[in-house]
């Protein structure tokens, strides 16, 4: 298994591959605008992760605070390269980020990748009637249809 370059540069993003992905083939941000991504960047603590030779296979974020909370969110390898331990090794560098020792409470949302997560001790919120969300999973199909 290769080993996987990962950076916190974000001079380093691939934000037209990362752009594409996350538009076009994530269920959790299928239409995503640029725009919205950009912003999304500059306002998140990010993962890139490298290859020799191959460029960015994979990208997380993390918004957080840098002291109490910290928001999972974009974890993503590409298809071709998945099924090489990518996935763990970015977990893991995300944990151990400087910045996000110590946070009271790390949360990713996922509902096909729990598996990966439980590997680094996350599990169902404790007290799931805590928590609250607003969802809006149409607001770029919606945005876009009024642009």
């Amino acid at each position: 298994m290769d080993r996987l370059r990962i950076s916190t540069d974000r001079d380093e993003l691939d934000v037209d591959m990362i752009h594409r992905f996350l538009s076009q083939e994530a269920y959790w941000s299928r239409g995503i605008p640029r725009e919205t991504l950009e912003r999304a960047i500059a306002g998140s603590l990010c993962f890139g992760g490298y290859l020799d030779g191959e460029g960015q296979v994979a990208f997380a974020r993390v918004t957080t605070d840098g002291a109490t909370f910290g928001y999972l969110a974009d974890v993503f390898v590409l298809p071709a390269w998945r099924g090489r331990g990518y996935s763990k090794q970015l977990v893991a560098a995300v944990l151990a980020h400087p910045r996000l020792q110590g946070l009271r409470r790390f949360m990713p949302a996922t509902s096909d990748t729990r598996g990966l997560y439980a590997q680094f001790g996350f599990q169902a919120p404790a007290r799931p009637q805590t928590l609250m969300e607003i969802v809006r999973p149409d607001i770029y199909q919606a945005q876009a249809s009024h642009s």
